[in-house]
């Protein structure tokens, strides 16, 4: 695996990314990762390798560009202390809103449509935490870039806000795949969410699975948080891997 730092330009400036690569010449299916909460860090560096050696080039933008550099905070901290986690999302989590992503996507798939490494056919997405919801939408709003999405430990997927993912599942590429995990142990993905999401994609006709991880908490797939599941990580990396091989190979 190689990993190469980028500079993407976007509409609103330069947005710092990491491509990573499998050894070799390829091309290889292209794939954009939309990383949680709590930022940029080695935990999402080295989800990104394990699934670039699976052979795909993965693109892992900073989302929070817009807001300067920063350094991450410590998962445990973000996830126990209320204050630490009002000031974070505040500062950083709020500039990375759908439409803020969204015009940063088409700067992605722009950036991924010009490597020779990469094949001109459908992207997959995955994102975690706010960037589940985010993988998603971008399925929606991209429709003939993106045939695969995928979300895990993805918050309010299916709300009754205007901007809520749900709500895109008729934009989508008729051909996508889609699968969604979340955790029992989560109240941003309760049941009924579950419910009103599956209804959604069932009658706009995709193809998808929206899965409970019974016994897992919101956070469970980065190595880093305090919630972290093992038995549900390696679970993520199994689903998230089958959906690619069918949808972008």
């Amino acid at each position: 695996m190689v990993r190469i730092a980028v500079d993407i330009e976007t509409s609103e400036g330069a947005c710092p990314a990491s491509v990573f690569r499998p050894s070799g010449e390829g091309p290889w299916p292209g794939v954009i990762m939309y990383m949680d909460g709590i930022g940029m860090r080695p935990a999402l560096h080295t989800m990104a390798t394990r699934i670039s050696d699976q052979g795909y080039y993965v693109l892992l933008p900073d989302l929070f560009y817009r807001a300067g550099a920063y350094q991450a905070p410590e998962p445990a901290a973000l996830f126990n202390d209320p204050e630490v986690r009002k000031t974070w999302f505040a500062k950083y989590v709020s500039t990375a809103s759908q439409a803020n992503v969204r015009r940063d996507t088409g700067a992605f798939l722009g950036f991924l449509s010009k490597q020779a490494a990469v094949r001109p056919s459908g992207v997959g997405t995955v994102g975690y935490c706010m960037g589940g919801g985010l993988a998603l939408a971008m399925a929606g709003f991209f429709p003939d870039r993106i045939l695969a999405a995928a979300s895990y430990h993805g918050s309010n997927l299916a709300t009754d806000a205007p901007e809520s993912p749900h709500l895109l599942a008729p934009r989508m590429n008729p051909k996508a795949r889609l699968y969604v995990a979340g955790a029992d142990q989560d109240a941003s993905f309760p049941p009924e969410m579950k419910q009103r999401l599956e209804r959604a994609l069932s009658d706009a006709g995709l193809a998808h699975q929206v899965e409970t991880y019974l016994g897992a908490r919101h956070g469970f797939a980065p190595p880093d948080t305090p919630v972290h599941d093992a038995v549900a990580a390696e679970r993520h990396y199994q689903t998230l891997l089958e959906l690619f091989q069918t949808a972008l190979n």
